[in-house]
């Protein structure tokens, strides 16, 4: 089943997860379906570049009407005799030619053509690592805004319940009125809330159409997927380089465009020479495809008309002496491009490096963050607890659990920010290792 089929499905269920929203991405994504593109007409340039290395055959027909009046040179019986009539002619012409040697010029150029192939291969594939990066990133991001919605939920059900228990309070004169228009006001804030992040939800969803290269409506929900450990997040750092020089997509495109480019400067230094090819073909052209005989006034019978077939076979030395300094010129472009890929490769390994000293601490740093924020939703909960306890045993005041209930909404939030934290950090891990998972 294709990645729109599997989508289309989820929908239809009005739940996506993670795995059918990467399908979708790696499928349907336009820079993934552009990047695949440019890499089989790389593969087709490199058909291209071949030709020249195989035999060529050309095949050729002519017929004509002309007139058949011969061009002389001078000489002392110089007499020209021209006429308007006119004859058929007819022409089947076949010629061969096969490059026998030019110093690795089209050689080198056949092999540029699939060094930079390669690269666009390898292109594509960091454009779909990039797309799953981007979809990981907004799933997380739509279950994040969803786990916000629930929590809100909560705290405005917490309200509603403790509204109607404070109404209680105030009617039968045990808390004064200040007190219910201090639950009155909680409660509003909390449907506010709720109302918003409802509405951040619904854009989440449409971020998440976006990266998944789909055109569709928000009536669905995402999957409480987790992004599983990355094997080796708690590794040495210099393991994970090693990988990810080993394994960017990036870094194999720019070396595929380096090697390219060199073959190129071959090729265009070879331009200063020779070419030698061999040649052959046949040739069969006439007034007229049969012979007739003519009969003059002594009656001698001559043949007239027919084609007449030809022969030839040879070699052709090619040599282009001076064409305006126009090798020349070829050779200083490929030797600059040549120095520019170096300096971008360079540029490449620096990023790699950062990315990867980048992530894997990141990963660490929000697996800690994730514990630390457990701890204070746990301890904001109890907190909440006691406070409705105590404001229940009369003990206690409105204010007291006003912050206690902000204090449990605000630590409820930050778990939730912590767990997105993590997945987004182990998705950028996984990317800057080159990782498709």
């Amino acid at each position: 089943m294709n990645a729109a089929l599997v989508l289309a499905a989820a929908l239809s269920a009005r739940t996506v997860t993670l795995a059918e929203a990467e399908q979708a991405a790696a499928a349907q994504r336009p820079e993934v379906r552009i990047a695949a593109a440019n890499a089989a007409a790389g593969a087709g340039r490199t058909e291209q570049a071949r030709a020249p290395l195989l035999p060529q055959v050309v095949l050729q027909g002519i017929y004509e009407r002309s007139t058949g009046n011969r061009e002389q040179k001078p000489d002392r019986t110089f007499t020209v005799a021209n006429s308007f009539d006119t004859f058929n002619w007819y022409e089947a012409k076949m010629g061969i030619e096969q490059l026998i040697y030019d110093f690795g010029r089209a050689a080198d150029r056949w092999r540029a053509a699939a060094a930079r192939a390669a690269g666009l291969g390898d292109t594509a594939r960091a454009a779909r690592l990039q797309a799953l990066l981007d979809v990981r990133a907004a799933f997380f991001e739509a279950r994040a805004d969803k786990a916000l919605v629930e929590v809100a939920r909560q705290t405005l059900a917490n309200q509603d319940r403790h509204y109607a228990q404070i109404s209680e309070f105030v009617r039968t004169g045990t808390r004064p009125d200040i007190d219910l228009a201090q639950a009155s006001a909680d409660r509003a804030n909390a449907r506010v809330t709720l109302i918003r992040a409802e509405n951040a939800y619904t854009v989440a969803r449409a971020e998440l159409n976006r990266a998944m290269g789909t055109v569709g409506d928000t009536d669905y929900d995402v999957a409480d997927d987790e992004f599983p450990p990355v094997p080796g997040e708690t590794g040495p750092i210099a393991g994970l380089i090693d990988e990810a020089l080993r394994d960017r997509p990036e870094l194999a495109a720019v070396e595929a465009q380096l090697r390219a480019q060199e073959l190129t400067l071959q090729s265009a230094r070879a331009g200063y020479w020779p070419s030698l090819s061999l040649i052959a073909g046949a040739s069969d052209a006439g007034i007229q495809f049969q012979e007739t005989y003519m009969l003059d006034y002594l009656g001698n019978v001559t043949p007239y008309g027919g084609l007449a077939w030809n022969l030839w076979i040879g070699v052709k030395l090619t040599w282009p002496v001076f064409q305006g300094f126009l090798t020349r010129g070829q050779v200083h472009e490929a030797a600059a491009d040549v120095d520019g890929l170096r300096a971008q490769r360079d540029g490449a390994l620096h990023e790699v490096w950062v990315g990867v000293q980048r992530a894997a601490p990141g990963v660490r740093a929000a697996k800690e963050a994730l514990v630390a924020a457990e701890e204070a939703l746990t301890s904001a909960r109890t907190r909440l607890r006691l406070a409705e306890g105590r404001y229940t045993a009369g003990v206690g005041n409105i204010i007291e659990l006003s912050d206690a209930q902000l204090g449990e909404t605000t630590a409820a939030a930050q778990r939730v920010a912590a767990d997105y934290a993590l997945a987004a950090a182990r998705a950028d891990l996984v990317l800057a290792l080159g990782r498709p998972f």
